[in-house]
Protein backbone atom coordinates (compact mmCIF):
# COMPACT_ATOMS: atom_id res chain seq x y z
CA UNK A 1 0.00 0.00 0.00
CA UNK A 2 1.02 3.76 -0.55
CA UNK A 3 0.65 6.42 1.88
CA UNK A 4 1.04 9.55 0.54
CA UNK A 5 1.77 12.73 2.25
CA UNK A 6 1.69 16.54 1.89
CA UNK A 7 3.62 17.59 5.22
CA UNK A 8 2.49 21.03 6.00
CA UNK A 9 -0.11 22.22 8.29
CA UNK A 10 -3.03 22.32 5.48
CA UNK A 11 -1.96 19.02 4.16
CA UNK A 12 -3.20 15.66 4.16
CA UNK A 13 -2.55 12.04 3.92
CA UNK A 14 -3.61 9.58 1.24
CA UNK A 15 -3.73 5.65 1.13
CA UNK A 16 -3.84 3.93 -2.25
CA UNK A 17 -4.13 0.38 -2.93
CA UNK A 18 -1.50 -1.56 -4.93
CA UNK A 19 -3.76 -1.48 -7.66
CA UNK A 20 -4.06 2.23 -7.20
CA UNK A 21 -7.61 2.51 -5.28
CA UNK A 22 -8.29 4.90 -3.00
CA UNK A 23 -8.63 3.99 0.52
CA UNK A 24 -8.56 7.08 2.32
CA UNK A 25 -7.44 10.66 2.51
CA UNK A 26 -7.74 12.84 5.03
CA UNK A 27 -6.65 16.19 6.21
CA UNK A 28 -3.35 16.49 8.06
CA UNK A 29 -4.35 16.03 12.07
CA UNK A 30 -3.34 19.27 13.74
CA UNK A 31 -3.70 20.48 16.79
CA UNK A 32 -2.95 23.92 18.94
CA UNK A 33 0.51 24.97 18.97
CA UNK A 34 2.12 27.87 20.12
CA UNK A 35 0.41 30.99 20.21
CA UNK A 36 -2.10 31.44 17.21
CA UNK A 37 -0.12 28.42 15.47
CA UNK A 38 -0.87 24.86 14.87
CA UNK A 39 0.92 22.55 14.83
CA UNK A 40 1.04 18.48 13.67
CA UNK A 41 -0.58 16.34 16.00
CA UNK A 42 2.05 13.75 16.20
CA UNK A 43 -0.32 11.51 18.40
CA UNK A 44 -3.42 11.69 15.93
CA UNK A 45 -1.17 10.80 13.25
CA UNK A 46 0.43 7.51 14.86
CA UNK A 47 -2.77 6.24 15.48
CA UNK A 48 -3.83 7.07 11.95
CA UNK A 49 -0.86 4.90 10.59
CA UNK A 50 -1.42 2.18 13.28
CA UNK A 51 -5.11 1.85 11.79
CA UNK A 52 -3.84 1.83 8.41
CA UNK A 53 -1.18 -0.17 9.15
CA UNK A 54 -3.45 -3.09 10.81
CA UNK A 55 -6.05 -3.22 7.87
CA UNK A 56 -2.92 -3.59 5.09
CA UNK A 57 -3.76 -7.34 5.87
CA UNK A 58 0.03 -8.16 5.44
CA UNK A 59 1.01 -5.19 2.76
CA UNK A 60 4.17 -3.15 3.04
CA UNK A 61 2.85 1.04 3.80
CA UNK A 62 5.54 2.29 2.11
CA UNK A 63 5.39 6.28 2.74
CA UNK A 64 5.82 9.15 -0.21
CA UNK A 65 6.12 12.38 1.00
CA UNK A 66 6.69 15.39 -0.64
CA UNK A 67 10.08 16.65 -0.66
CA UNK A 68 10.08 20.75 1.20
CA UNK A 69 12.50 23.48 1.23
CA UNK A 70 12.64 27.21 1.63
CA UNK A 71 11.02 28.96 -0.41
CA UNK A 72 11.71 32.91 -1.25
CA UNK A 73 10.26 35.81 0.41
CA UNK A 74 8.81 33.26 3.13
CA UNK A 75 9.01 34.20 6.59
CA UNK A 76 11.34 32.54 9.44
CA UNK A 77 8.94 31.55 11.59
CA UNK A 78 6.60 30.10 8.87
CA UNK A 79 9.52 28.21 7.24
CA UNK A 80 9.90 27.08 10.92
CA UNK A 81 6.73 25.85 11.74
CA UNK A 82 6.64 24.07 7.87
CA UNK A 83 9.80 22.40 8.86
CA UNK A 84 8.50 21.30 12.35
CA UNK A 85 5.59 19.92 10.41
CA UNK A 86 7.62 17.69 8.13
CA UNK A 87 10.04 16.60 10.90
CA UNK A 88 6.91 15.57 12.99
CA UNK A 89 5.43 13.23 9.76
CA UNK A 90 8.99 11.94 9.51
CA UNK A 91 9.53 10.78 13.07
CA UNK A 92 6.11 9.17 13.10
CA UNK A 93 7.10 7.34 10.02
CA UNK A 94 10.43 6.16 11.40
CA UNK A 95 9.30 5.41 15.21
CA UNK A 96 6.51 3.06 12.95
CA UNK A 97 8.79 1.55 10.91
CA UNK A 98 7.52 2.60 7.83
CA UNK A 99 9.96 3.25 4.53
CA UNK A 100 9.95 6.30 3.23
CA UNK A 101 10.80 7.97 0.68
CA UNK A 102 10.92 11.59 -0.74
CA UNK A 103 9.23 13.27 -3.85
CA UNK A 104 10.79 16.74 -4.95
CA UNK A 105 7.15 18.99 -6.00
CA UNK A 106 8.50 18.83 -9.50
CA UNK A 107 8.71 14.72 -9.92
CA UNK A 108 5.11 14.15 -8.91
CA UNK A 109 3.98 17.80 -10.64
CA UNK A 110 5.42 16.35 -13.94
CA UNK A 111 3.96 12.86 -13.46
CA UNK A 112 0.42 14.77 -12.79
CA UNK A 113 0.65 17.19 -15.72
CA UNK A 114 1.00 20.06 -13.30
CA UNK A 115 4.09 21.80 -14.13
CA UNK A 116 2.96 25.79 -14.86
CA UNK A 117 -0.54 25.14 -13.54
CA UNK A 118 -2.83 26.89 -11.34
CA UNK A 119 -2.01 25.30 -7.52
CA UNK A 120 -6.21 24.37 -7.30
CA UNK A 121 -5.77 22.56 -10.82
CA UNK A 122 -4.53 19.30 -8.53
CA UNK A 123 -8.01 19.23 -7.20
CA UNK A 124 -9.54 18.69 -10.33
CA UNK A 125 -6.90 16.15 -12.01
CA UNK A 126 -7.14 13.63 -8.34
CA UNK A 127 -10.70 14.07 -9.12
CA UNK A 128 -10.69 12.76 -12.20
CA UNK A 129 -8.29 9.66 -11.07
CA UNK A 130 -10.18 9.02 -7.72
CA UNK A 131 -13.85 10.29 -8.40
CA UNK A 132 -15.24 9.08 -5.13
CA UNK A 133 -12.08 11.41 -2.91
CA UNK A 134 -13.87 13.99 -1.24
CA UNK A 135 -12.44 17.20 -2.75
CA UNK A 136 -15.42 19.63 -2.89
CA UNK A 137 -13.93 21.84 -1.01
CA UNK A 138 -11.01 24.84 -2.46
CA UNK A 139 -9.04 24.03 1.16
CA UNK A 140 -8.89 20.56 -0.20
CA UNK A 141 -6.18 20.85 -2.60
CA UNK A 142 -3.57 19.15 0.20
CA UNK A 143 -5.80 16.17 0.30
CA UNK A 144 -5.50 16.80 -3.91
CA UNK A 145 -1.90 16.77 -3.74
CA UNK A 146 -1.40 13.63 -0.89
CA UNK A 147 -3.79 11.70 -3.54
CA UNK A 148 -0.88 12.36 -6.85
CA UNK A 149 2.08 12.16 -4.39
CA UNK A 150 0.53 8.44 -3.74
CA UNK A 151 0.07 7.50 -7.19
CA UNK A 152 3.19 9.29 -7.77
CA UNK A 153 4.87 6.51 -5.30
CA UNK A 154 2.56 3.88 -6.94
CA UNK A 155 4.66 3.99 -10.09
CA UNK A 156 8.09 3.38 -8.58
CA UNK A 157 7.75 0.96 -6.64
CA UNK A 158 10.46 0.26 -4.31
Amino acid sequence: MRLGIDPGIGGALALLSRDYDLLAVIDMPVMAGTGKRQQVNAAELSKIIDSWQRESEGDQLIAFIEQVSARPGQGVSSMFSFGDSFGTVRGVLAAKGIPLLLVTPQQWKKRAGLIGAEKDKARTVAQQMFPSADLARKKDVGRADALLIARYGSKNDV
